[in-house]
């Protein structure tokens, strides 16, 4: 599963590769349960175990989408 964070202080985006069997609902409910609490780390962990935090303030928006979702370049005819 692909993720893209944006955050407050940046131009550019995180992207995360999570494990092909993560669920886009659970993530979907720990980004709002840290929303929640205000403060501290969204904790991540991507395919190959690496962890990324990202302070909750910062939080811009996050994209969650699937490894199998297609992806178009340039213009289709």
């Amino acid at each position: 599963m692909d993720v893209r964070i944006g955050v407050t202080y940046s131009a550019k985006e995180l992207e995360l590769e999570l494990p092909d069997d993560a669920d886009p609902e659970d993530l979907v409910g720990s980004v709002e349960a840290a929303l929640a609490r205000g403060t501290g780390l969204l904790w991540l962990v991507d395919r190959r175990g690496r962890r990324t935090g990202v302070v909750v303030e910062k939080l811009a928006w996050i994209e969650v989408g699937s490894d199998s979702d297609l992806r178009h370049i340039g213009f289709g005819g």
